[in-house]
């Protein structure tokens, strides 16, 4: 199976630890965060890895080499300009049927193979990862009606909504919307596969899974690995 991870972002919310070193290289634990993804992969039967790279890409690259320590394949196309998330996708060749996408900086418990199989199950186009979060309000939110009057006083209520979790499943012909050099992200290619009528598929997840670009998310990574939780 075949895997493409995004690896090209400066990492700007990790400042200071992303000033010299890009951000799938910032450590959790004794490991590298794209160490840690790329062992889970291989240990859930992904062989071939390519690798989108930009910030610093140099450092990557002689980090992971062509994968054999790990008994991967690993090849890299190096973005001259940002592309963003979808638009690092057009420059790649070799690209399998299906194949998954994930963000370099995410640490994750998931079954990709069922992410994989869920993908398939749908016929979709793209099939997006989505986990369920929860914001507080801390303060009271009042509605009102259309002449001023009180129509709802809720205090501090908590809103529960679906946020993609930066994994997911791309059919190959989904990379024919983006066209050669754009720069494009993940979440517009999905709008436009539904605007063109192809099914875009959301797979809900309740499995662990932390965002390294967040600060919060970071310092929580670490607590985990070295429970050996994660």
């Amino acid at each position: 199976m075949q895997a493409v991870i995004l690896a090209g972002g400066k990492g700007t919310r990790l400042r200071p630890f992303t000033t010299s070193l890009p951000k799938p290289l910032v450590p959790v634990g004794d490991k590298p965060i794209l160490e840690i993804l790329l062992r889970r992969l291989k240990r859930q039967g992904f062989r071939e890895i390519i690798i989108s790279t930009g910030h610093l890409a140099e450092l990557i690259e002689a980090y992971f080499g062509n994968g054999k320590r790990w008994g991967l394949r690993i090849r890299y196309v190096r973005e001259d300009k940002p592309l963003h998330t979808a638009g690092a996708l057009r420059l790649i060749r070799g690209l399998a049927p299906h194949f998954l996408v994930i963000n370099g900086d995410i640490l994750t418990d998931m079954d990709f193979k069922d992410l994989v199989r869920a993908h398939l199950r749908a016929k979709a186009w793209a099939t997006l990862a989505v986990t369920q979060r929860e914001s507080r309000v801390d303060y009271g939110v009042i509605r009102t009606q259309p002449d001023g009057c009180l129509s709802e006083y809720i205090e501090k209520p908590a809103y529960q909504y679906l946020v993609s979790m930066g994994i997911n499943v791309f059919n190959r012909r989904a990379v024919n919307l983006i066209k050669p050099g754009e720069a494009l992200g993940i979440p517009e290619l999905a709008l436009r596969l539904k605007a063109a009528g192809r099914k875009v598929f959301c797979k809900r997840s309740s499995d662990q899974w932390l965002d390294i670009g967040r600060p919060d998310d970071y310092e929580a990574a670490q607590t985990l690995v070295e429970k050996n939780t994660l």
